[in-house]
């Protein structure tokens, strides 16, 4: 098994496990990512300020302008930099409901390194086509996402491809960690951050590198009411599984928690919330008025989260995370119409 991956059962043995990535890894793979990515913007709207009211001061994190249109490009190019020239050319192997196989994808064209992705039936087309055309197979198995985990391993097996799990990689969290290395190197005043949390590779990043360069500094949790595993987990002090995964938030609609992240979660978070679909597409069409950017539901969930927080962090300077753009035209439609 390659150094960066680390299987579920090995995570969370010992109390070293805790943090499953330093800071040093986290500066490791932002020097790997520096010839691929640039930084992306960190704004300020005081319109959006507004919207949130109590005095909160929100600073927004644009990893929507990332290449393919989300931040799991850091995670993607951080574990294929970290990988051997030999299991790059053989190939990774994935599941996804999109973003995770849209930064593969471009990490893979990048390096020369074929990817093979697999999405649940019924996928978002629009991200299955980018996929695509960035040069992965889109293998369409599995009732949702973690079937699709499971169709993912066996592929790997039989090809033998290296797995590249969107969660349980440490190669990946150290992507993730390098989105908050940029955050605190452009405000020295964001003393709080939301973070949605689908596997929580964003919230480990961030707690990694709060902890070691902005002591004090909190993180809070959001994630989908509908699809509740890694809030319900937290709450419990266990891992838990759900029978169900129920949101349009695809970016968010997975049915457990991770071992490599939930002990670091469970350590470090000063807060975990849920926020309702209704919540999260009004969130969405909060960011297209004040900001003018567009974002998926996953994307939005900070800022519905910051919502239900607002009188915890009044007063306080909060960064958020726009995570991904890759909204599909009728779900954009309906947002937009109110029908979510």
């Amino acid at each position: 098994m390659p150094e960066h991956l680390i299987a579920p059962a090995e995570a969370g043995a010992g109390a070293d496990d805790v943090w499953p990535i330093t800071l040093e890894d986290a500066e490791r793979a932002h020097g790997r990512l520096e010839p691929y990515l640039v930084p992306t913007p960190l704004r300020h709207y005081p319109e959006l300020d507004a919207a949130v009211g109590g005095g909160v001061r929100v600073f927004v994190k644009h990893e929507n302008h990332q290449p393919p249109n989300a931040f799991k490009a850091r995670n993607a190019l951080s574990a294929l930099t970290a990988l051997e020239p030999e299991q790059r050319a053989r190939g990774v192997c994935a599941a996804t409901r999109g973003n995770h196989g849209l930064g593969l994808a471009y990490a893979g064209r990048l390096l020369d390194a074929p990817v093979v992705v697999c999405v649940p039936r019924g996928n978002n087309p629009e991200k299955n086509a980018g996929m695509r055309a960035l040069g992965a197979e889109v293998v369409e198995e599995g009732a949702d996402y973690d079937a699709s985990v499971e169709a993912a391993h066996r592929i790997a097996r039989e090809r033998g491809l290296t797995i590249v799990h969107s969660t349980n990689d440490r190669g990946v969290l150290a992507g993730a960690a390098t989105l908050w290395l940029e955050v605190l190197e452009q405000s020295p005043d964001v003393d709080a951050a939301v973070v949605a949390v689908g596997g929580g590779s964003q919230a480990v990043g961030a707690l990694v590198a709060f902890r070691a360069l902005r002591p004090g500094a909190e993180v809070f949790a959001v994630q989908a009411a509908g699809a509740p595993a890694g809030y319900e987990s937290w709450r419990a002090g266990r891992m838990m599984t759900t029978a169900s995964a129920d949101t349009f938030a695809d970016g968010l609609a997975t049915r457990s928690a991770y071992a490599l992240t939930f002990p670091a979660l469970r350590a470090g978070l000063a807060d975990f919330v849920t926020v309702t679909d209704a919540e999260i597409a009004e969130a969405m069409r909060t960011l297209l008025r004040t900001t003018h950017n567009l974002v998926e539901g996953a994307g939005a969930v900070g800022l519905a989260g910051l919502g239900r927080l607002r009188d915890r962090l009044a007063g306080r300077t909060v960064a958020i995370v726009l995570s991904g753009g890759n909204v599909d035209r009728e779900t954009l439609r309906r947002v937009v119409a109110g029908e979510l």
